[in-house]
């Protein structure tokens, strides 16, 4: 870019003919734009910030004082899985001799009705999960993370001819939906605990 002399104009008036505009803002403008080239956004989701001394992650089964049965092995084991994924920690299903160990409880499992058919039985139904869940550093004895009423939802629907006068029954011979519904819990439980920092 080519600059051009400007005559010198008088305090307080301006040139005729152009628009005017003090340089402050130029100035400041472009010695910005350097420094935005090195910033580190990133998308949600993909941080880890836990201790670099954390390798070893224990993920004993989760208490069950829900009234659906099995449902904290299914969890425990997606949780497993989901930190398992993450490349770098090896996963125990104890909690002792680890570094960190990730505790919780299934507190309620709640089934609800969000579509009928025309002679009013449930159709499609909704699946909420009530978690209390901690993570803790085992060795500097230090909570890194805790939810003490973590909730996931997930809805499934019931097959033709059959009535659903159980529909947790139902839920656990769905295969699909909870499978699904333990991905997307243990998912979300190991994204919050890397991005809580």
């Amino acid at each position: 870019m080519k600059l051009r002399p400007v005559a010198p104009v008088a305090a307080g008036r301006r040139p005729r003919g152009r628009a005017w505009l003090p340089a402050w803002p130029l100035v400041a403008l472009m010695a910005a734009l350097p420094s935005t080239a090195g910033c580190g956004y990133a998308l949600a989701g993909r941080g880890n910030t836990l201790p670099a001394d954390i390798r070893t992650i224990g993920i004993p089964d989760l208490v069950n004082q829900s009234t659906e049965p099995e449902i904290d092995g299914v969890l425990s084991r997606a949780l497993r899985t989901e930190f398992q994924g993450k490349g770098r920690y090896l996963v125990r299903p104890e909690g002792t001799g680890v570094d960190a160990v990730l505790t919780g409880r299934v507190t309620s499992v709640i089934f609800q009705p969000v579509a009928f058919t025309p002679e009013g039985q449930g159709q499609r139904y909704q699946v909420i999960v009530t978690a209390a869940i901690e993570f803790r550093d085992v060795k500097r004895d230090q909570v890194l993370w805790s939810n003490p009423s973590f909730v996931a939802r997930d809805e499934y629907a019931i097959t033709t001819g059959t009535t659903a006068t159980d529909p947790n029954a139902l839920f656990r011979q769905d295969t699909t939906a909870l499978d699904r519904l333990s991905r997307s819990f243990a998912r979300t439980v190991v994204t919050s605990i890397f991005e809580a920092f």
